[in-house]
Formats: C-alpha cells, sequence, structure tokens
C-alpha cells in the first residue's frame, strides 16, 4: 500500500522525506537513493539527497486536480534493495 504526503500547491517548491530506519536491518545504511516519477502528474524533480537513514526528494509544479505517485528506490550498504511508493495529490491551496 502506498503511503501519501500532505497536498502541494503547484506553485510550491517543497521537500519531502523518507525515514528509511525502521526497514533497515542494525548496521546497515543507505549506499544510493534515487527518485522518480512513476506517476508525474505535471511534477518536476528539482533535487534529491540521501543520508544513512532517510532519502529527501525537492519537488515543483504540479497540475491541480492530480494525484503524483513518487517512487523511492534504495541500495543499502549491506546489498539490499528496496521501495517505497509515496502519492501527492497536486490542489490550489
Amino acid at each position: 500500500m502506498a503511503r501519501s504526503w500532505p497536498a502541494k500547491d503547484p506553485n510550491d517548491v517543497l521537500d519531502y522525506q523518507i525515514d528509511w530506519s525502521r526497514r533497515l536491518d542494525a548496521g546497515d545504511s543507505i549506499g544510493n537513493a534515487a527518485f522518480s516519477l512513476a506517476v508525474p502528474a505535471g511534477l518536476t524533480i528539482v533535487s534529491q539527497s540521501f543520508t544513512a537513514n532517510s532519502a529527501t526528494v525537492w519537488l515543483s509544479g504540479g497540475n491541480a486536480g492530480q494525484t503524483a505517485q513518487i517512487l523511492c528506490r534504495i541500495s543499502t550498504a549491506g546489498g539490499r534493495q528496496m521501495d517505497i511508493t509515496t502519492r501527492l495529490a497536486i490542489a490550489e491551496q
């Protein structure tokens, strides 16, 4: 089941974070993280970054009335690969 973030106004440029610490095994950490737009809904990825246990994406734009789906895929130092898909409604605020 996909998770969701609070609605975003099309004019906002905001950062969204995923905390992976609950899914990481003890002693493991994020070795790489990449965000992609599974359902773009007019969004643009401005930038992305990660730390040992979280991944952050900056998003701009969006088409009001649509819902985007953002995929975050990580690879861990221990060789695991995991995905989380998040829904983001685009709404004039």
